[in-house]
């Protein structure tokens, strides 16, 4: 798995690489973000362990998986809580995606 993990890191999607310029260097004050990081049987696009909070950036493929229903639970599982983005999303609307990360890392303090 941390084979896999480093792979992915060093051939991101183009909307992974667009969102981690916006993750990176702690740019949500203190919340440090990882990228392709293995929890559990699956890896996460990106993860910040002090919050609890899972990033994925997703395409259309997404949408209504039964795949993704059964990662998402046992993330979930394990204490994390996920946060959906669209790729077209992080390309036409970064501020409302910025907002929408600030917001959950925000909400997942006060839980």
């Amino acid at each position: 798995m941390q084979k896999l993990a480093k792979s992915m890191r060093r051939q991101p999607t183009e909307a992974e690489s667009k969102l981690w310029l916006l993750l990176r260097d702690r740019r949500f004050v203190n919340h440090k973000f990882r990228r392709q990081v293995p929890i559990g049987p699956y890896i996460a696009d990106f993860a910040c362990y002090a919050s609890k909070l899972i990033v994925e950036a997703d395409g259309s493929q997404h949408i209504e998986s039964q795949r993704d229903i059964v990662r998402d639970a046992e993330l979930a599982r394990r204490g994390f809580r996920l946060l959906r983005l669209r790729n077209d999303h992080i390309f036409t609307r970064p501020d409302d995606i910025l907002e929408a990360i600030w917001t959950a890392l925000h909400t997942s303090e006060t839980q």
